[in-house]
């Protein structure tokens, strides 16, 4: 290769190699280190268009206790309560939604099932379940709200995380938590 042509050629292939760098960080900024679940902006963007295609379910959950958690067992059991519970929301969306980490120790899903109030029972159930971290079995506890796009005047994301993140708090004024609640219209 003469020396013009590799002066030519230099920028271009820098150019490549930062557009593959930038490429590859704006999908780790979609993604949630600890869980590998999308963040607030990755899955917003793909519920936005989920919801246009047919009726779905949005929920959010909260950890109740995360802190005591935390102060108690340490920020390494902290992290093994959140990505069980990662693990445990994604396994339940399977097929039929999708999860995301809002940050902290709050999550949100999208999800249409056929059967919604029983797969959310369903869930519940699996979120509440104990979480084993260096042989010691974790409490994990974790209100939900949950919002039936079809339930709203005027179904839009903002809307339905709205009103599940209203029934979420209803939930935690529960006695013994580990509840679900719906928003009804």
């Amino acid at each position: 290769m003469d020396p013009q042509s590799l002066a030519l050629s230099l920028p271009l292939a820098a150019w490549a190699a930062h557009a593959v760098l930038l490429t590859r960080r704006l999908s780790a900024a979609r993604r949630d280190p600890l869980t590998g679940l999308r963040t607030r902006a990755g899955w917003t963007h793909r519920a936005e268009r989920f919801i246009r295609r047919s009726d779905a379910v949005v929920l959010l959950l909260d950890l109740d206790d995360f802190k005591a958690l935390n102060d108690t067992h340490g920020h390494a059991a902290g992290d093994a309560a959140l990505a069980a519970t990662a693990a445990r929301l994604t396994a339940w969306c399977g097929r039929h939604g999708f999860a995301g980490r809002l940050g902290g120790d709050e999550f949100v899903a999208v999800h249409r099932h056929p059967d919604y109030s029983r797969a959310l029972d369903d869930l519940t159930a699996a979120l509440n379940a104990t979480v084993t971290y260096e042989g010691q079995e974790l409490p994990v506890s974790v209100s939900v709200g949950s919002c039936r796009l079809a339930n709203l005047p005027w179904p839009s994301l903002r809307d339905a995380l709205s009103a599940a993140d209203a029934a979420m708090y209803a939930a935690k004024g529960t006695t013994g938590r580990r509840s679900t609640r719906h928003f009804t219209h």
